[in-house]
C-alpha cells in the first residue's frame, strides 16, 4: 500500500489510533485474575494519553498474529535498549551535562529482558539488535548477548555501539553469540569528533572498526549522519574507506528536529549526497534491497565495501517497516516518529503471565499507525 495511501486511513480511521494499552488489558481483565484491577492499575500501564478513548472490540488473533499490524506488516526485527547511559555527548543528541536519567529501579532488568525478548523470538522475531545509550557500558552485556543468542529462532543478535570501549569487549562479545554491528561514527578528522561528541576517543572507535573486521563479524557497519557545515565535506572520504574495509557505510540523513521546530538547515537530502559520490567515483552501482530495508545500498567498482543512504527524511520507508522498539525502561514503541509507548514492566512486575504480555503487545502492534510527519516527503 503506497504512503500516501496508510496516511489517508489513518485520517479516515482515527479508532485505529486508540490507546492499545487499553485494549489489552480489556481483554486480559476478562481472562486473567492477575489483571482483574481498578482503573487506576489500568493507568498505571498506559504511558500515552488515554483521554476520551473510544470503545473498540478485540478480535481473537491467533499468537502467530502478534507480529502483525492492521497494515499487514510483519515485525521481526526487534530494537532492545539496554540503557539511557552514554559516554558520549554527542550534540545533536544531548547536553553537555547529559539528561535526566531513569532509576535503575525503573529500568528492565537481565531477566526481565530475556523474558520479554523469548516472547517475541517465540512468535516470530528473528533479529535483536542491542542499543542505548551506550550498550557496551552496561556490566552485564556479555550475558545479556550469551542469553539472547540462545533464543531458538533466532538468526541475528546485532549491536549499535559508538565504538569507544568496544574493541577490548569484542572477542567476549563475539563468544557470547553477537554476530553483526553497527559502529556510530560521524567524522574521520579527530579534532572534529572530540568538538561533536565533547570527549577524546575518535582513534579508539577506528580500532573498533578494525578489530570488528578481523574477527571476522558477518556484518560491520559504520553509521554517518551527515549534517550540513558539520560534516558533509567528508562524504567522499567515507566512501573511500570502504576501498580496503569490508565495511558497509551507511550515510544517515539528519532529523532536524529541535526544540519542537523542524529545522531543515542541517539537513543534507539524499540527492545531494548521492550526487557527491557519483562526481567523485565511478562505478557505483544499486544493490537490489530487500523489502524491509530501511537504507539504498550501493557497491562501488573496486571496494572491498558497501555504501548505504538511509532516507528518513526525504523518501520514507514507512511501508516496509519490520522494526519494534523495546526502551530501556520497558516500553514498547511501535513506530519511531508515533508518540505512543505501552509498559511492558508494570505489567511484569504486576504478575501477568506469558499469554496475557502476548495480548498486550499484540494490542499495540495491530493498532501501531505510522504518523503523518513520517509518511509525507518533505519535497512533497
Amino acid at each position: 500500500m503506497p504512503l500516501r495511501c496508510l496516511s489517508e486511513l489513518a485520517r479516515r480511521r482515527p479508532d485505529r489510533a486508540v490507546d492499545a494499552m487499553r485494549v489489552g488489558l480489556r481483554c486480559l481483565m476478562s481472562t486473567c485474575p492477575l489483571t482483574k484491577a481498578t482503573d487506576d492499575s489500568q493507568r498505571l500501564y498506559a504511558t500515552s494519553s488515554c483521554a476520551n478513548v473510544p470503545e473498540v472490540a478485540l478480535s481473537e488473533a491467533p499468537l502467530s498474529d502478534m507480529l502483525v499490524d492492521s497494515f499487514g506488516r510483519f515485525h521481526n526485527y526487534l530494537r532492545i535498549s539496554l540503557t539511557e547511559r552514554c559516554n558520549l555527548r554527542c550534540q545533536y543528541c544531548m547536553p553537555a551535562q547529559g539528561v535526566q536519567l531513569t532509576p535503575n529501579s525503573e529500568l528492565l532488568s537481565h531477566d526481565e529482558i530475556i523474558r520479554v525478548a523469548g516472547l517475541f523470538v517465540t512468535s516470530g522475531v528473528d533479529k535483536i539488535r542491542l542499543t542505548g545509550g551506550e550498550p557496551t557500558i552496561r556490566k552485564d552485556i556479555e550475558d545479556i548477548c550469551l542469553h539472547l543468542s540462545g533464543l531458538k529462532g533466532l538468526k541475528t543478535l546485532a549491536m549499535t555501539t559508538n565504538g569507544l570501549v568496544l574493541s577490548k569487549k569484542l572477542p567476549r562479545l563475539k563468544e557470547c553469540g553477537l554476530n553483526a554491528l553497527n559502529i556510530s561514527l560521524d567524522t574521520l578528522v579527530p579534532a572534529k569528533f572530540e568538538f561533536m561528541t565533547r570527549r577524546k576517543g575518535h582513534s579508539r572507535v577506528m580500532e573498533s572498526i578494525d578489530a570488528s573486521i578481523q574477527l571476522g563479524f558477518q556484518s560491520v557497519k559504520v553509521n554517518c549522519v551527515v549534517m550540513r557545515g558539520m560534516n558533509d565535506d567528508e562524504i567522499c572520504d567515507f566512501v573511500e574507506m570502504t576501498r580496503d574495509k569490508p565495511v558497509n557505510v551507511r550515510f544517515i540523513e539528519f532529523m532536524p528536529f529541535d526544540g519542537n521546530v523542524w529545522n531543515v538547515k542541517k539537513l543534507v537530502p539524499y540527492a545531494e549526497m548521492m550526487d557527491k559520490v557519483r562526481q567523485r567515483f565511478k562505478g557505483v552501482e544499486r544493490l537490489q534491497d530487500h523489502p524491509s530495508e530501511t537504507a539504498k545500498n550501493f557497491k562501488i567498482d573496486g571496494h572491498a565495501g558497501t555504501i548505504s543512504f538511509i532516507t528518513s527524511m526525504t523518501e520514507h520507508f514507512c511501508a516496509g517497516c519490520n522494526r519494534l522498539r523495546l526502551l530501556a525502561d520497558g516500553n514498547l514503541k511501535v513506530c519511531l516518529f508515533g508518540p505512543s509507548e505501552v509498559s511492558l514492566r508494570e505489567p511484569i512486575r504486576a504478575g501477568v503471565d506469558d499469554a496475557g504480555l502476548r495480548e498486550i503487545i499484540s494490542a499495540a502492534v495491530d493498532l501501531a499507525l505510522p504518523a503523518p510527519e513520517a509518511i509525507v516527503p518533505l519535497d512533497s
